[in-house]
């Protein structure tokens, strides 16, 4: 189900405005060394010509300005646009990989989304993504958090793309292979499941939005809730929270 083409772009908007909150760059850090190995596992040749797209994040005008900033600091030579995953303002073919890591998955219309990804992949080139699975830990974060906050009607829930049979059916004859593996991000965090909570609440923009739209006990309902989550999943003990996070990563080769 697509959302309604009157609501799509007030829907985008609430989007930007989500991931432009809060600290996106002190989430990432975290997740920092998983993204090398998901880079690492691609094998990319030198001279590939490489589309990043991580819809949610370049979207939000502060976090393109981060990336822009680290790679002038570590003399990297990339380009950065704030962009939309479901209209991507690149010609046909014109990248070796595309990539998005739990980026593109939150887009509403996954059906444009898979589209758009495969149009700017040359063919034979390759389109891959990291997302996250709807039974792993952050599936059910998210699961969690929608039942404090609902999501906005006629958007297919983004850990869709975590789902093999849905990704396997929104790519479609537009791939001439598809892969499809379980892989583990370890958030190992040197503080206990509640300050967790606290961090996310302050840092990661869809936590502090949906708190805002609470008040008074279910605000603590909802810190409850997800304190108890961290808790439960914890490997770690005392102040030190170490939960491991699947998700589905995703390599299909454009027809």
């Amino acid at each position: 189900m697509q959302p309604p083409p009157a609501n799509l772009q007030a829907i985008k908007d609430r989007m930007k405005a989500t991931w432009m909150a809060g600290d996106f760059g002190q989430i990432a850090r975290y997740s920092a060394a998983e993204a090398e190995n998901f880079v690492a596992r691609i094998k990319l040749s030198p001279g590939a010509r490489v589309g990043a797209v991580v819809t949610g994040v370049d979207i939000a005008s502060n976090l393109v300005e981060q990336a822009r900033k680290r790679a002038t600091e570590e003399k990297l030579s990339a380009k950065f646009d704030e962009g939309d995953a479901e209209q991507l303002q690149y010609p046909d073919n014109r990248f070796d990989v595309v990539m998005s890591m739990f980026g593109a998955m939150f887009a509403p219309r996954p059906d444009r989304v898979a589209s758009e990804l495969l149009r700017v992949c040359r063919p034979g080139g390759l389109v891959t993504m990291a997302n996250w699975t709807p039974g792993g830990f952050v599936g059910r974060m998210f699961a969690l958090s929608a039942k404090h906050v609902p999501p906005p009607e006629g958007i297919p829930a983004p850990v869709l793309w975590g789902d093999e049979a849905t990704v396997r059916q929104r790519f479609g004859s537009g791939v001439s292979k598809l892969e499809m593996r379980p892989q583990f991000l370890e958030f190992n965090y040197p503080m206990g499941p509640a300050k967790v909570v606290d961090f996310f609440r302050t840092y990661f923009g869809p936590t502090q939005v949906a708190f805002s739209r609470l008040e008074g006990e279910k605000q603590k309902a909802f810190a409850d809730d997800l304190t108890r989550l961290w808790a439960e999943n914890n490997q770690a003990s005392g102040e030190r929270t170490v939960v491991k996070g699947e998700y589905l990563e995703v390599r299909a080769v454009k027809a």
